[in-house]
């Protein structure tokens, strides 16, 4: 079977339609449409069904997708071994991230790969309003998640995860607040306060959500903002409190203090998603490794 049409197949298979491989691979959906049947020649089964006014990969579609994979990941191993032995890592790399993950680890991991001479990294943000990160790996050979631990759909998707660092989230009261002077806070001591929130199913809410569960009290979102500067503004104004991640919080001189929340689980894994292809690039390692060593700086220096 041709490589290339197997690789048409497994983009159907995550992006769901003959239209969207067709923007993402630079062809016309007739030409993807006449590569997939003749794939399904060569297989001698049927690999595409009728869905709707789309189509739907069959069982046997969905299991040779699968093997695309497979294949193309054996293919990006062994150049990258080969790479190896020839030269430095080389080449660009695509990479997603979100405001706060940006702020705090590329400055200090781009300086890195700077170092490594023909190794460009090109960086794309994205706001925390991403429903999963994993919808996004096939157009980006690297996608910054936050998460409380590893997702179905990583799994499911066949992803690798390399888990970068642990960020703490603090609770951010204004300077003046009353419980500012506690070393630590439990969910009982803040549940009742009014809160600056963030969009529903934002990580920092499913945080909040926890405070309630533990409490048995309804928390009093009076904003809910998806910019944690915005949020800072507004904690520092004094018109409610907030969670926010530990390193990249302005607090002391900006008008608000930050304290740990205790008895809730508060802390946010940052990770690197890839598809296992792009994984094996030797580039990629190095990318990726340049994060892991920026994560394991920061999370030594507080």
């Amino acid at each position: 079977m041709d490589i290339r049409r197997l690789e048409l197949l497994r983009e159907l298979a995550e992006r769901g339609s003959v239209t969207a491989v067709a923007e993402a691979t630079h062809r016309t959906p007739s030409a993807v449409s006449q590569q997939l049947k003749q794939l399904e020649r060569e297989a001698g089964l049927p690999l595409t069904e009728r869905s709707g006014r789309g189509i739907a990969l069959t069982s046997a579609g969905r299991a040779l997708a699968r093997t695309a994979a497979d294949v193309a990941t054996a293919i990006e191993r062994a150049e990258a071994t080969w790479a190896e032995y020839q030269a430095s890592p080389q080449g660009e790399v695509s990479m997603l991230v979100f405001p706060t993950v940006g702020r705090m680890l590329l400055p200090g991991a781009l300086r890195t790969v700077a170092e490594t001479p023909g190794l460009v990294v090109r960086c794309s943000d994205r706001d925390g309003s991403v429903s999963d990160y994993a919808e996004l790996t096939p157009d980006f050979d690297i996608v910054l998640a936050d998460s409380s631990g590893v997702m179905p759909s990583w799994r499911e998707r066949g992803l690798v995860v390399v888990p970068l660092m642990r960020e703490p989230l603090d609770i951010a009261l204004p300077a003046g607040h009353r419980l500012a002077g506690r070393r630590s806070l439990t969910p009982a001591d803040i549940v009742d306060e009014p809160w600056i929130g963030v969009p529903h199913d934002y990580p920092y809410d499913r945080i909040l959500q926890q405070v309630e569960a533990v409490t048995g009290r309804p928390a009093h979102r009076v904003q809910r903002f998806a910019d944690n500067g915005i949020v800072e503004a507004m904690v520092a104004a004094g018109l409610g409190i907030a969670i926010l991640p530990r390193f990249t919080t302005r607090s002391g001189d900006s008008g608000i203090v930050t304290r740990p929340l205790v008895d809730v689980r508060a802390t946010r894994i940052i990770s690197a998603l890839m598809r296992p292809d792009r994984a094996e690039r030797h580039s990629v390692r190095r990318v990726v490794d340049a994060l892991r060593d920026e994560g394991e700086r920061i999370e030594a220096s507080v």
